[in-house]
This record gives structure tokens, C-alpha cells and sequence, in this order.
């Protein structure tokens, strides 16, 4: 399994033979035969990453902010969930730790690994056409700007006629700059020492993905059958997501138009603003209660979670997003409430047309993982950045199945008590 996973990114660090991204036949090609890799080597049951598990045992939810730089996750611990193993680290300061090398490759692939989207959405569904009478001019408006989107994307009959895609690249993280009440620290080195990696993602419809990322020697892999959403980490093992089920948030960086599209056909156009000297319309997404309080666990609640898209008003094509996750921890001791937020900020660039799709094939992300409301001395504010160029892309990859798409073992076999996606 091991020797399959290395040949897997062992593709992504080959140049592709004729350097066109675009119009190249060697992504499909490629594509195909990476599905031969990709099959046979899911998981197993003898599997290194976790300890079989007994039905009576879950399995703790997707952690979406910083994991622990330690090997804290015991038995007891996977019982209680992160919510309260994050109590017990409050007074740590983990994100700290991130001096030391390898806790600053669990914390840039914690956070920036494999985020999720706000809501649950579904490409398998056909966008709304555009309805003026008894609609709100903010989401008429937002209406709008989506039908201008997916036409200058390729038009809706191409894009509803991709039923799989494949996209491969490279990626650059750093963690830049930590501060707290008393010190800041920068690296003012940060991109000569940043980690490089690379990445795999495939999609199916409807709403099947799976994603490996690659960072030095460590790697995160991801994904969902459309029915639950998973991780794995080598420090942590496999872990189902609470909530619904949630596109990646990689995807809807210039990667998947349709995904894209049906995350913002429930927003509102709240004005206009200039992003690097272009101007946007701005859509934003809230998502709902329900979907907040389903993703909540124990002392920890997720407060709010907000997208913001901007559309270049010349080009109609998404060029910034960004999200702001907010959660609130509850010590039972009665201890004055701590709050973590995870803003993250995406520019893409280098839009080019794939088989017709516009892709962007390069672009940067900045994360600001901040630490509040407790004493202020112990507030914290850590800022990481990642930069990506997408080097192939393809799509209606022939062999590619739902079999590529299966989670797990642990997570299959723990669905109905692991807080699995419903």
C-alpha cells in the first residue's frame, strides 16, 4: 500500500511532457492511469495509520483549526472528542510550538490541509434559473451574477456534462508569523522556508471527492462518498466529519465551476469593491443554524461560519474568496469562555480554459488562526500562507468509480457513531 501511495505523488512531481496544462492530452492519460494506482491501494484493514476499533468506540469529528503537535490522542481522549481535549490544551498554548518543526507541519496541514466548505450543496442539482418577481433584489442580484459566471466559465450545458474531474499540483506552506500580547515573531525568511508538497484531487457526481496532500514527509488525505466526510492523519488516524456533507474548500478555488455556482445560489450581492485594482461584485454566504449546531460537539460550539465570493465585474470569473469560522469552547469548570477563529483569504490567478472549463491554475491563500477571549495574556494570533500552481487538470476521467471514493475501514464501520454526515 505504502510503495502505491508514493507512485501516486510520484506522478505530481513529473513534468508533464509536452508543459501545456491545457492542451495537452497527457492529463487524461495520466488521469487514467493514476486510477489504476488510486484503486487498488484504499484502505485496509491492516492498515498502520489507527488500532481496530470496537463498535462501542467512536471516532472524534474533523478537527477544523489546529491539531496538537503531541501524541495526545489516547483512548480516553478519542471518547471526549476535540472539544474537550482542546480544553485540557488551552493553557498549553499549543500553536506556540509551532517553533519546532514538525509541529508546524501539523498545524499548516491541520488548518489548511483539507477545509470545508460552509453548507452542504449539491452539483448534482440543477441550478435555478434566474426569477426577479417576489425575490429580494439582493439574491436576484447574486442570481444574476452566477449566470454571468457560469457563462464566461463555459456555459451551463458544458459544465452539467462533466460528470468527473481529475486536477493535480504543487503547493508551498510557511507558517509566518506568531504573535501574542507580549511578543511578535516573523519569519522573515518565510517562502525560503517554506515546505513544498504537491496534491491530488479527484470529484464525481454527486458529491464524491477525494483529496491526498503531500508536505515534506507528511501527508493528509481526505474525502466523501456523498454520504460522509472523512480524514486521515498519520498523527491522528481516520476521523468522520460532524454535520452535513461539505464540498472542499480547494475545490472552490477556481477548480469546480458548478461546485462554485451551487455554493453561492443561496447568497446575497451585498455591494461592490475593489480587489487588486478590479472590480468585484461581492456575494456573501451564512451558514444556516441548524447546520452550525449539527456541527457542534460538546463544549464546543460553532458560532458562525461566513463566505464571501468576489466575480470580477470585466471577466464575470471568481477571483477571491474568503471564510471566517468561528467556535466557542465551554470549560465545565465554569472558567470564562475561549474562542478560536479561522479566517482564510484565497486570491486565484492564471485562469485557462481546459476542454472548453475555465480553471484558475494558480493562486494564494492566507490563514489567520487567532486565540481570544480568556485572559489577555494568553490571547494568540498565528498567521500561515500556502501558495499553489495546478499543473493538470482533466475531465470525464474513463475508469474512474465510486469504488475510488470508499472511506476508510474505521470510518465505514463506526458511521453510525462517529457524528457521520447525515
Amino acid at each position: 500500500m505504502e510503495k502505491a501511495t508514493n507512485a501516486l505523488f510520484s506522478v505530481s512531481r513529473e513534468p508533464s511532457p509536452s508543459k501545456q496544462r491545457s492542451t495537452s492530452q497527457s492529463p487524461v492519460w495520466r488521469a487514467a492511469t493514476m486510477v489504476g494506482l488510486l484503486i487498488p491501494r484504499r484502505w485496509k484493514r491492516s492498515e498502520q495509520a489507527a488500532p481496530a476499533m470496537s463498535g462501542r468506540e467512536v471516532l472524534a469529528p474533523v478537527v477544523e483549526g489546529p491539531d496538537s503537535g503531541e501524541d495526545w490522542w489516547g483512548e480516553d481522549e478519542r471518547k471526549g472528542g476535540w472539544g474537550e481535549w482542546l480544553l485540557a490544551q488551552l493553557g498549553k498554548a499549543q500553536v506556540a510550538t509551532g517553533l519546532h518543526r514538525q509541529s508546524d507541519m501539523r498545524l499548516l496541514l491541520g488548518v489548511m490541509g483539507a477545509p470545508l466548505a460552509p453548507v452542504h450543496v449539491s452539483t448534482g442539482e440543477p441550478l435555478p434559473h434566474l426569477s426577479v418577481k417576489n425575490t429580494p433584489i439582493e439574491t436576484s442580484s447574486a442570481q444574476y451574477i452566477l449566470q454571468q459566471y457560469i457563462a464566461a466559465s463555459g456555459g451551463r450545458k458544458l459544465l452539467s456534462s462533466i460528470h468527473n474531474s481529475y486536477a493535480m499540483g504543487k503547493v508551498r506552506m510557511v507558517a509566518s508569523e506568531f504573535e501574542t500580547s507580549s511578543k511578535l515573531l516573523k519569519n522573515r525568511n518565510a517562502w525560503r522556508d517554506a515546505e513544498p508538497g504537491c496534491f491530488v484531487l479527484w470529484q464525481m457526481t454527486p458529491d464524491m471527492w477525494y483529496v491526498e496532500l503531500s508536505i515534506g514527509a507528511s501527508k493528509i488525505h481526505a474525502g466523501c462518498n456523498g454520504k460522509k466526510v472523512w480524514r486521515h492523519t498519520p498523527w491522528l488516524g481516520a476521523h468522520a466529519a460532524k454535520g452535513p456533507i461539505r464540498p472542499l474548500r480547494r475545490a472552490l478555488q477556481g477548480l469546480d465551476p458548478m461546485a462554485i455556482a451551487s455554493m453561492f445560489v443561496t447568497a446575497q450581492c451585498i455591494g461592490e469593491k475593489e480587489v487588486r485594482g478590479k472590480n468585484c461584485f461581492v456575494l456573501k454566504l451564512c451558514a444556516d443554524p441548524q447546520t452550525l449546531k449539527s456541527r457542534s460537539e460538546g463544549p464546543a460550539e460553532v458560532i458562525r461560519h461566513v463566505l464571501f465570493g468576489y466575480f470580477c465585474q470585466k471577466t464575470g470569473l471568481l477571483i477571491h474568496i474568503e471564510d471566517s469560522h468561528l467556535t466557542r469552547i465551554q470549560s465545565n469548570s465554569g472558567i470564562e469562555a475561549v474562542y478560536w477563529e479561522t479566517t482564510i483569504s484565497s486570491f486565484f490567478d492564471d485562469y485557462e480554459p481546459v476542454e472548453g472549463v475555465m480553471i484558475a491554475h494558480s493562486g494564494r491563500s492566507t490563514v489567520t488562526l487567532l486565540r481570544f477571549g480568556e485572559v489577555a495574556m494568553n490571547h494568540s494570533k498565528t498567521r500561515m500562507e500556502e501558495q499553489w500552481t495546478v499543473e493538470e487538470v482533466a475531465f470525464n476521467v474513463r475508469g474512474l468509480s465510486v469504488d475510488c471514493f470508499i472511506p476508510p475501514a474505521l470510518v465505514s464501520e463506526t458511521s453510525s457513531l462517529a457524528g457521520g454526515c447525515t
